[in-house]
């Protein structure tokens, strides 16, 4: 992978992650057109989306360290169980559960065939509806102090539907939060927020993976990181701009955005542009290679 390539995959990750309009979605659509039919993988995906979620714990610093420290004090007996913020640490936890466990049952199948184009296009339009429902019918009164035990789970059952590309992990859970009832900043708060763990998780594997595999040495790392740090700064100005937006916007303008890329992804595919199945690129640097 060049550093020309990086850098649009960074750009594109950075931009996508956040919005509802599934990262993965593009990331894939960008790299088979950059790479001549070839995708750039699951795992070069997981690990420069560590990048938009360093983003994510910069932006929430604050709100982190609260949380975490308050949780902790509550398992010390020192602050109450059903205090705010430990409370929040305790769904957060409950709410990574079905992506960490979904993820490793079906890891396979979210490598390999669930990164069919096809299935992409499908989702995006599908959850594009849904959303577009959720966000015209909710009532939008609760806020994240109403944030229940079932709630949680159910954000943590909507995020996991994100393992599928096309999805999108903040549509996902912000679909569920405004079909809950809960007021549009309120549901990407917490979308943003269930996501840590779980990149985290997901990004470190794969991360971990590479420098153990007999590829690690000949990875591009250089590119790689410049993805990633891509991603971050990218990031961190989409998540600040997207909680100003829809404090007084509806989703509108993504649903129909989705709708239209996956228009345009099926014209792609049946025009033969793009390849439904497409061979992954390897994140190597060929000087490097045996």
């Amino acid at each position: 992978m060049g550093w020309v390539e990086a850098l649009v995959l960074g750009l594109v990750q950075g931009l996508t992650e956040f919005l509802p309009i599934s990262s993965s979605a593009h990331v894939s659509i960008v790299g088979q057109l950059l790479f001549e039919g070839r995708d750039p993988g699951a795992a070069f995906t997981a690990i420069i989306q560590l990048g938009t979620e360093a983003a994510v714990v910069v932006y929430f610093w604050r709100d982190i360290v609260r949380i975490v420290s308050r949780w902790a004090l509550s398992i010390a007996g020192r602050v109450p169980r059903d205090d705010p913020d430990a409370r929040m640490g305790w769904l957060v936890i409950l709410g990574s559960l079905p992506i960490g466990v979904l993820g490793l049952v079906f890891q396979d199948a979210i490598e390999t065939q669930l990164r069919s184009l096809w299935i992409t296009a499908v989702m995006l339009a599908v959850f594009g509806v849904l959303l577009g429902v959720a966000d015209a019918t909710a009532r939008t009164r609760k806020d994240l102090a109403d944030l229940t035990w079932c709630d949680g789970l159910l954000y943590g059952l909507a995020q996991a539907l994100a393992l599928v590309p096309g999805v999108s992990r903040s549509g996902g859970t912000i679909t569920a939060g405004l079909a809950l009832g809960y007021r549009r900043e309120a549901a990407a708060r917490y979308a943003f927020l269930l996501a840590i763990p779980a990149v985290v998780a997901s990004g470190g594997f794969q991360l971990v993976s590479e420098l153990g595999g007999e590829a690690g040495a000949s990875v591009s790392w250089g590119p790689t990181a410049l993805a990633t740090a891509v991603s971050f700064v990218v990031g961190l100005a989409v998540i600040a701009w997207l909680l100003r937006y829809i404090s007084t916007h509806t989703f509108r303008g993504f649903v129909l955005y989705r709708l239209g890329l996956a228009l345009v992804l099926v014209v792609l595919l049946l025009t033969g542009v793009v390849d439904a199945t497409p061979v992954v690129t390897p994140v190597v640097d060929p000087a490097a290679a045996p």
